[in-house]
């Protein structure tokens, strides 16, 4: 490979194709597509609106949650849009200024500092590139390749493995479903219906036998009544569970880490949209005012999203500790009744 370089105002690396069309849906992003409210609102305040052909049938409007722990059951109004994942990123990378230089099919390398900035290294269509530029921003997630360069001894976040598979179903599921089981995982699963498929995934511990525990749940629910059997395709990612406000990173220097990348993604339910938006507004908020001292900035407008992480941290106890979800689902505070 022969390296070159190439100067922009901003460039934008990705290793997926954002830019055409996938048909077959392949190597999709490990995501479950449900907007929670919380992504919505940032949505709103972003002031945009989602295009209508990224929707996907059903629209959700309540959980049902199964303690397979305690044996019981329960429906709570919640109110999510469910969508197609690719479309939706391929709608936020449709709505770039048209001055963003989109490198895609690119693997981001390493990077050096010198006088000024940084020299960035990257893969793109099997050729080595190098870039120049005076920060670095990294948004790639639970793994991120970037937070391990800057430092190995950083305080990171509990680290999961999200397993998910799709499988055909032709029946209507309404239900948005999160299942608990201290068996399988000291976090939780779920069941996400999306047109003529229902999606089960799982957060595991990467080392603790992860895929048996899987094929536990799926053998628990089968029990209970759904169907496994006309598997798609199985997906696989990398998930944070934040346990400590010290645990979320902005960066140092002129680098600088938004979404999960930083740390931001809820502790309860793993949500990582919206905490992707609102983090990545403060970050451009910060860099109107220029390149120096921004990270400055930029730490100081996410103390709201750590003190949001604290508050969640304090709500995982009465969803996560056998005997207090227990306690709160018999006694059916805000839950609604199914009608015959």
């Amino acid at each position: 490979m022969r390296s070159n370089f190439c100067y922009a105002k901003v460039e934008l690396i990705d290793k997926r194709d954002l830019a055409n069309e996938n048909p077959h849906n392949l190597a999709g992003k490990c995501c479950g597509g449900l907007l929670a409210p919380d992504a919505q609102k940032m949505i709103a305040k972003l002031g945009l609106g989602i295009p209508k052909d990224i929707l996907v049938n059903p629209q959700l409007f309540a959980v049902r949650t199964i303690d397979l722990t305690n044996n019981l059951e329960r429906l709570y109004q919640r109110f999510y849009l469910n969508m197609d994942r690719e479309k939706f990123d391929r709608w936020l990378v449709s709505i770039l200024p048209k001055k963003v230089d989109k490198k895609f099919n690119s693997v981001f390398k390493g990077f050096v500092e010198i006088p000024g900035g940084y020299e960035i290294r990257y893969i793109h269509n099997g050729q080595e590139i190098s870039a120049k530029t005076k920060a670095i921003i990294g948004a790639d997630g639970a793994f991120s390749k970037l937070r391990r360069f800057l430092n190995q001894d950083i305080n990171s976040p509990e680290k999961y493995i999200a397993i998910q598979e799709w499988y055909e179903c032709p029946h209507h599921v309404p239900y948005f479903t999160a299942i608990f089981d201290e068996e399988i995982s000291d976090f939780y699963s779920w069941i996400i219906p999306k047109e003529n498929y229902l999606l089960l995934g799982s957060a595991l511990k990467p080392k603790e036998k992860a895929r048996e525990k899987y094929e536990l749940l799926k053998t628990k629910l089968t029990q209970r009544g759904f169907n496994f059997d006309n598997k798609i395709r199985t997906e696989g990612a990398y998930l944070y569970r934040p346990k400590k406000v010290s645990q979320f990173y902005a960066g140092r220097d002129s680098i600088a880490l938004v979404g999960e990348a930083a740390g931001g993604i809820s502790p309860s339910s793993a949500e990582g949209i919206s905490y992707a938006l609102k983090s990545s507004a403060y970050l451009a908020q910060s860099l109107e005012e220029g390149i120096d001292g921004f990270l400055d900035r930029y730490k100081l407008k996410v103390k709201g999203i750590k003190l949001n992480l604290l508050l969640k941290n304090l709500k995982s106890p009465a969803m996560y500790n056998p005997l207090l979800r227990q306690l709160a689902m018999k006694s059916g505070l805000q839950s609604i009744d199914r009608a015959e």
